[in-house]
């Protein structure tokens, strides 16, 4: 019986006599990947377009100060510096705000190096003020709870 042979270039990524893959196929990974990229990125624009005719709220773009401005945000409402927007009400949460404070911390030893100058002095400027406040009278770990008990 003989043999059918394929033109070149179609069927597998096989050389034909050796039955071995040509080349790394990452050429046509690497392709379909940026093509998914850039199909994602239009229609994120197209949406952001969408939102802005119908007054929908759209997130900023996300970046590292404006993660650790919102964490630090969240202690200074859990510290009871500001009123929490759900409630309407100021409440603290010694133990919230503590754990949001060493979080910064977490961050900043980790990021350490790779940061801007300008992150990197922001982050510590918001964690020693963070600090400050939650060790300030009344506010942290020895604060009474609701329920009158102490920490």
């Amino acid at each position: 019986m003989d043999e059918i042979k394929k033109p070149e270039g179609e069927g597998s990524a096989c050389d034909s006599r050796s039955h071995k893959p040509q080349g790394n196929g990452l050429a046509s990974d690497s392709r379909s990947q940026k093509k998914v990229d850039e199909v994602w990125k239009e229609n994120i624009e197209k949406e952001k377009l969408a939102n802005k005719g119908e007054g929908n709220f759209i997130p900023p773009d996300p970046d590292f100060k404006f993660f650790v401005t919102t964490l630090a945000l969240q202690a200074s409402i859990a510290l009871g510096h500001m009123v929490n927007p759900e409630t309407k009400k100021t409440q603290k949460d010694p133990a919230q705000a503590k754990f949001i404070i060493d979080t910064l911390g977490m961050l900043q030893g980790k990021t350490k190096g790779n940061l801007t100058p300008e992150e990197t002095k922001l982050l510590e400027n918001l964690l020693y003020e963070l600090r400050v406040a939650y060790l300030a009278p009344g506010t942290g770990e020895d604060t009474p709870r609701a329920n009158g008990t102490q920490r």
